[in-house]
């Protein structure tokens, strides 16, 4: 996980473009999504962490964006409904 003001516009630039980076994150809603998500280009710089995969998203407990990752989405809620339902 990389944040985003620990890193510069430039080195960013070039792991997106070399495909290192492919999610970012809110790391106060721990939600991450793609990065040409409406919802992830307004939150503030700050807030935002970028993810190599979503493996790695999942493992450092974030959840997927219900605006860009739909399905996914789903799939997690239902997991969660699942869970909550047995407890």
């Amino acid at each position: 996980m990389i944040q985003h003001k620990n890193i510069s516009d430039i080195d960013l630039q070039t792991k997106i473009r070399t495909k290192n980076i492919l999610f970012g994150g809110n790391k106060n809603l721990k939600i991450y999504g793609t990065l040409n998500c409406k919802s992830g280009k307004r939150m503030k710089r700050e807030n935002r962490v970028f993810f190599s995969s979503e493996k790695e998203a999942h493992n450092n407990k974030y959840r997927p964006c219900g605006h860009c990752m739909k399905t996914a989405y789903k799939k997690w809620k239902n997991e969660t409904d699942t869970i909550k339902k047995n407890l």
